[in-house]
Parts: structure tokens; sequence; C-alpha cells
């Protein structure tokens, strides 16, 4: 665990609920089965989420809508889930947008959807041109 990572202990323990419902059920489920999963490996472990949380985004301080992420984790992280064979850039936009309009500033972007799990960490500076993108991989024997 490195302490120059924001959140970095909540994180460590997002990661290791991650690679065990990888480890366990393996690629190419459908997405709700791994939200289900993540949130019984959550509960197991103790970390506290909200699943399926609105989020609410503001014009010159008027509420004109939600985002509504797979999970707010300890009301630090968003965490967002895809099953998809190639993971298009569409959905690191998505994760930045909630994070720019939402007052966080980590998301992770996690692809159950082939044979290696992605996991792409995104930290929102407040400048669009320095946003910390970290990606990690893992095969499903785990390294």
């Amino acid at each position: 665990m490195n302490a120059d990572l924001i959140h970095s202990d909540i994180t460590y323990g997002i990661r290791g609920a991650i690679f065990d419902v990888f480890n366990e059920l393996g690629f190419g489920h459908k997405e709700n089965l791994y939200q289900k999963a993540l949130a019984q490996e959550f509960n197991a472990r103790r970390i506290p989420y909200e699943q399926e949380a609105d989020l609410k985004v503001a014009y010159k301080g008027t509420d004109i809508g939600t985002y509504r992420p797979d999970f707010v984790i300890d009301g630090k992280v968003i965490l967002e889930i895809k099953a998809l064979e190639i993971m298009p850039k569409r959905f690191e936009s998505q994760l930045i947008h909630y994070l720019k309009t939402t007052g966080f500033n980590l998301g992770l972007l996690v692809n159950f959807g082939s044979p290696n799990l992605y996991i792409k960490r995104l930290v929102w500076t407040g400048n669009p041109r320095k946003i910390i993108r970290e990606n990690h991989v893992l095969n499903q024997r785990g390294s």
C-alpha cells in the first residue's frame, strides 16, 4: 500500500474485494452479478458502501439532475463496474464527469468482461489537463 496515494487504505480493501470476486467468478458474466458479488464481499470485509447512490449535479447552485454510480465506497471513492470484452473510452469519460461534478476526487473503473481484470484508478485534481490515471491488469491466474 502506497501512503502517497489518496484514500489508499480504502482502495486497498476495495481492490482486494475486486480480486476475490474475479478469482471466484472469472470473466464474462453480467455486470449485475459482479455488483451483487462485490456487495457481498464489501459486507464480509466491513467496507462501508452505498450501491447506486444518487449523486446530485448542480448548475449555479440549483440541482439539475443526478448521477448514479454503481458504488460509493466510504463516502470517498466512486466505483464503476463494467463487464465488456473491450472497454470503450466513453466509460472513463463518464467516471471523470462523475468526479468533476460531484466533488469526489477518486474513482475506480473496473472491467470484469475479459480474461484480464482491468482496474483504472482516476484522480480528479480539479484540472482537466492533470487527471491522474493508473492502470492495473490481473490475469485469471492472479498475476
